[in-house]
């Protein structure tokens, strides 16, 4: 799916439609001292495998997600396209 790198939208704080430029967004990786980690982590001592069974429901896709930045104010908005979908979120310029 292709979007184009700045876009009219509504910013909260401005309460205006303004122009806003887009990004991609990219989550982090995830750290070693997370609680969750900790815990699995915990569980399984002296196992070799998961202890935990496999999940059930396979996803359809991902949920693109994009982050707009207010040009006047710097404010930032996340924004899904499409629900769930296997195409990934391209930025292209106009």
């Amino acid at each position: 799916m292709k979007m184009v790198n700045e876009v009219m939208a509504y910013c909260p704080k401005c309460d205006k439609h303004t122009l806003h430029s887009v990004k991609l967004y990219a989550k982090k990786p995830e750290t070693t001292f997370n609680i969750g980690k900790r815990r699995a982590e915990r569980k399984r001592l002296g196992y070799v495998g998961k202890v935990k069974g496999a999940a059930t429901a396979i996803k359809a896709g991902k949920r693109q997600k994009a982050i707009l930045k207010c040009k006047e104010c710097g404010y930032s908005i996340e924004r899904v396209y499409g629900g769930r979908t296997k195409k990934k979120l391209e930025i292209k310029a106009r």
